[in-house]
Parts: structure tokens; sequence; C-alpha cells
């Protein structure tokens, strides 16, 4: 038996190899690169993958012990295709969550080069750098990775990567830190299989669960039943997202994020409540919340427009579209 560490949380894992390995979107380099390297315990061979599909894959089989996957970026939002993957998994949980710092440099072939036209990285990459995009007339163009970019650039092509790339590929760095919003920061998962995982005796402090909630019955009040259910139980939802079923229309499955281990007695008591009204539970996640929640949201990231108590009936009534108020 072993023992995880990330951050100020110790997990407890089953089964102990030579063989245990981390896949990590690949190749090295990526932003996913240095969140394996942060997360991973410490000497574990890291093995670069050429998809997020492929982590997932490589640990709901067991070809890998671990892995690690973006799941939030604080300028784009939720990573959908790795947070479907993790809904998607049979035998594939999150244990632990890291960050790191996300910055974007701009590079070019090293040597001689034509006039660039085109820009390449991953797409989260790309939207997170839309202007730098737009002022230069460049044609966006997707990667598997913005590692991936700087690896596979052509002479007609400016790539958007982290700045450790210029130590990693043949490459020459044009701009500095070319992206929209300075100071983002994007949230990983450090994955592992679900039936090789057993959580320590005692709930730990600050851990968090991360649950799947698929009603079978929907109509009006799914959700206020669902905010109720936890409210009442006094557990703070963090998050909630909102996921189609794959090719049913108008059929979903609402991820919510608690302040809270799925083991704790309020949280029992609530997924209780829910399976008794024949709502389908998976835990996707019990990891422990790496820093505190904000206190407060910065007045300039309201979205432009909105209204609170404090505005005039007439801009109110202007702003919520309110009949025979305009």
């Amino acid at each position: 038996m072993q023992l995880l560490r990330c951050g100020t949380t110790t997990f407890t894992r089953v089964g102990d190899t030579v063989t245990d390995t981390c896949a990590f979107l690949g190749p090295e380099g990526t932003f996913t690169h240095q969140a394996a390297l942060q997360a991973a315990p410490q000497g574990t061979p890291l093995i670069p993958c050429p998809d997020v599909a492929a982590v997932y894959d490589a640990v709901n089989s067991g070809k890998s012990r671990w892995g690690v996957v973006a799941i939030e970026s604080s300028v784009e939002g939720y990573v959908v295709p790795s947070l479907d993957a993790l809904v998607a998994a049979t035998n594939v949980i999150a244990v632990a969550e890291t960050f790191v710092e996300i910055s974007f440099d701009a590079f070019v072939p090293a040597g001689e080069v034509g006039e660039a036209t085109e820009v390449v990285g991953h797409p989260v990459g790309l939207a997170q750098c839309s202007a730098y995009i737009v002022e230069r007339g460049l044609v966006p163009v997707a990667a598997s990775s913005n590692a991936a970019a700087c690896r596979d650039i052509k002479n007609h092509q400016v790539a958007l990567a982290p700045p450790v790339c210029s130590d990693l590929y043949p490459v020459h760095r044009v701009a500095h830190a070319v992206e929209d919003f300075h100071g983002a920061r994007t949230r990983f998962f450090v994955i592992t299989q679900r039936d090789q995982w057993t959580r320590p005796g005692t709930d730990l402090a600050g851990d968090t669960s991360m649950i799947a909630i698929t009603p079978r019955a929907t109509g009006p009040g799914v959700l206020a039943r669902f905010a109720l259910a936890f409210g009442q139980h006094g557990l703070n939802m963090s998050s909630l997202i909102t996921r189609p079923l794959k090719s049913l229309s108008g059929k979903y499955t609402f991820i919510v994020t608690v302040d809270s281990p799925t083991s704790s007695a309020p949280m029992r008591a609530v997924l209780q409540d829910l399976m008794a009204h024949d709502d389908a539970l998976k835990t996707l996640g019990v990891y422990f919340r790496q820093g505190q929640l904000d206190q407060g949201i910065d007045e300039s990231k309201i979205a432009p427009g909105s209204v609170d108590q404090t505005s005039s009936s007439m801009d109110a009534a202007r702003a919520l579209l309110w009949e025979g108020n305009l």
C-alpha cells in the first residue's frame, strides 16, 4: 500500500507495482504535463497520450494507474470533452485536483520562415488568445495539444503554447503572454481506477464531491428539488453543470459539486433521498479542494447591463424585458 499526496491531502491506494504510470495529454510541454509533474506520486513514470480520450482509456483499462486531465479553465469554463469522458467512464474516479497558471507565448519555426497565415494550438488555448489572433488576421487551426502545435509547426504558422516549449522544440519565440486574460488558471483532476481506490478511514476537512444526477422523471421543480435536498442538510452546491444525454432531446444529466465528501452523514442522507425519487447517481470524484472559494465577485466581472437592487425600476424593466414596461 502506498500514499498519493496532492496538496495537503493524503490518499490511500491499494496495489503497488513497478509498472505504475501516470498518463497525460502529450507531448512534453503541455499544461497537462506541468500538472502531472505537480500531482503524480514522486518517481511515477509519465506517459504522454495523443488526446484526452486516450488518457481516460489508459486509466479505465488499467494500463496506467493514474491520469491527469484538464477539467476547468477560469476563462473558458469546464472542459466539456474531459467532463463528458469522466461521466462516461466505467472505472474512473477523480481523487485530487491541482492548478496550473496559464500563459501563452507565440512561436514560429526556428530559422527562415514565410509570412504567417495560420495560428495553431489546442482549441481551448486558441479561444484564450482570440485578440492576438484577430489583430493579425490569422486563421485558427486546431491541434491535439499546445505542445503538439510547437512540435508539428509549419513555416506559415504561429504556434500558441506554454513558455517551456521554447526549451523542448525547434521554435523561436516572437511574443510573450499573448492570452486575453492574464492570471488565468486551469484546474486539473488526478484520476485513477474506481475499483482500485480506497479512502482514508475518516473524512477529511475540505473534501469536495462531484456527483452526476440523472433524473428519470423530468418537469417543473427538478432543479429546485436538488437544491432543496442539499440546502436542507446544510450542504453547499458550489457548481451545477447540465450535460445532455447523448441522442436524447431534452434529457439531461446534472453534475453538481458539493462541499462535502460523499461519506459524510449529511451527504448520505441527501443521496438516499435522491435515489428514493428514482434519480440515478454516480460519484465522479471525491477530492480535497485546493485553496478557499473566492469571498465575493469583482464588479467588473459581472455581465454588462446587469441590474440589481440599486437599479431604478425603469432600468430593471428595460434590462429584464418586462412586458409593458419597456
